[in-house]
């Protein structure tokens, strides 16, 4: 399998941020960022660490009733992140 360029892969982690800027109110599991970015769930999980040590995204590993999830995360963007995005967009 070829390796993807650094180039690339920026592209593709500006597309996880602009799917959860979409969906603020709701956190997405990695398995349906997965679908919506067309890539496979483990270069997704990937991605979304790297974005969670960069300080862009949060991870949920709990549930609402705070039961921890045992496979899985949900991922939203940090609040700071958000606003800025959105002044971005808005400009």
């Amino acid at each position: 399998m070829p390796k993807i360029g650094e180039k690339k892969i920026k592209k593709i982690k500006e597309e996880v941020l602009a799917l959860l800027y979409d969906s603020p109110m709701n956190p997405l599991f990695t398995s349906k960022i997965a679908d919506e970015i067309i890539r496979d769930e483990e270069f997704t999980l990937k991605i979304l660490k790297e974005l969670y040590t960069d300080g862009l995204i949060n991870e949920i590993k709990t549930n609402q009733t705070g039961r921890e999830f045992l496979a899985r995360r949900k991922w939203t963007l940090k609040p700071t992140v958000y606003a800025q995005y959105k002044q971005l967009i808005n400009h």
